[in-house]
């Protein structure tokens, strides 16, 4: 599988996951709390924080009628209208620019999820170094083609599409342009059930669109993403605030500092311990080559004796013959005096 670049990142097989530190509407309407996030991020060890740029006008209408609130009892926003929701939720405009640079101060890529194309366009203003494609948004095609048109790396979330409709949003994709594409599993729902996680979906996501996967994961604690990785992740993307207990309107289902510090560390880890096919020994376990069994002499012989069960056993440590040499050896006489302890040979054998 093809590696890709996103700023100064490669995103491959031969390099570790990269880690997304999601901010979306944890910042809670304060500038100061959204870089101090963005420091929590790079002193974790993530590689990136993504944003999120809409206001609720570009998402939606101001109306409190059915289908413009939720009614979902099963929903951390039931009872919200939508517009209120995302006017919650939104990264003011002119924060991008300020958060921006201090990832950049920090070693990190800041990159967003635009919702429309004014945020595309007001985006590319920033020279970002790629975006983000919502899940929601994976049916929005000319979404996806103005994003694609700009020729930066596209990421896209395939939560609740189907492969037709992950088909057309690829096929739209690079149609339009997109030449570097992730695609990240994802499972829409907040916060998501593992067991709704469909992670085996992985490998199959890769091989059919011949394009790095990663996981975008909604699921509380970092077990998921970590198992992901074992499957072929190399993206993996969790929602980030500094204290669930602080609220806000994605902290039910996003990791704080420390847990984020042991996701860059455990999924880097799962990443090491895929390696390749191999078998025998590893050079680390060449030392354990010494304490495997094999043949020693229990008692002691006198030159002459028969070798019996009662006199040779399967012992460790390994500096006599292999056990599979066991049954060839018995009823054999020994060519001289053998002391108890004595690493059976050949040459003590006639």
């Amino acid at each position: 599988m093809r590696d890709l670049r996103i700023g100064g990142i490669t995103v491959g097989d031969s390099h570790r996951p990269l880690v997304i530190a999601e901010m979306s509407g944890n910042h809670n309407q304060s500038l100061d709390r959204a870089l101090a996030i963005v420091d929590a991020a790079a002193r974790a060890g993530a590689h990136a924080v993504k944003l999120q740029t809409y206001t609720a006008d570009t998402m939606t209408l101001d109306l409190a009628r059915g289908e413009f609130s939720i009614r979902d009892e099963g929903s951390l926003w039931n009872g919200r209208t939508l517009y209120d929701l995302y006017r919650e939720a939104s990264t003011p405009w002119e924060w991008h620019r300020p958060i921006i640079e201090r990832c950049r101060a920090l070693g990190l890529l800041c990159f967003s999820t635009p919702f429309d194309d004014t945020a595309v366009d007001f985006l590319e203003t920033l020279a970002v170094p790629c975006y983000k494609i919502a899940s929601f948004e994976n049916v929005h095609l000319p979404l996806i083609r103005k994003v694609a048109a700009t020729g930066k790396p596209v990421i896209m979330s395939t939560g609740m599409a189907s492969i037709g409709e992950l088909d057309e949003a690829v096929s739209t994709a690079r149609a339009a342009g997109c030449t570097e594409l992730v695609l990240l599993k994802c499972t829409s729902s907040y916060p998501a059930n593992a067991a709704d996680c469909n992670l085996a979906t992985i490998p199959h996501l890769r091989g059919l669109f011949d394009c790095q996967v990663g996981v975008s994961d909604h699921t509380q604690g970092t077990g998921v993403a970590v198992a992901a990785v074992a499957l072929g992740a190399r993206v993996v993307e969790k929602h980030f605030t500094l204290r669930r207990a602080d609220g806000g309107v994605d902290a039910a289902f996003s990791l704080e500092p420390e847990e984020l510090a042991t996701l860059v560390a455990e999924t880097g880890r799962a990443w090491l311990a895929l390696g390749g096919v191999a078998y025998g020994p590893t050079a680390g376990e060449r030392g354990s080559l010494a304490f495997r069994r094999s043949l020693y002499v229990a008692v002691d012989l006198k030159a002459g004796d028969v070798l019996t069960p009662d006199n040779v056993r399967i012992i460790r440590p390994a500096h006599g013959l292999a056990p599979r040499e066991y049954e060839r050896v018995l009823g054999r006489r020994v060519r001289r005096d053998v002391a108890r302890g004595t690493p059976l040979s050949w040459e003590l054998v006639g």
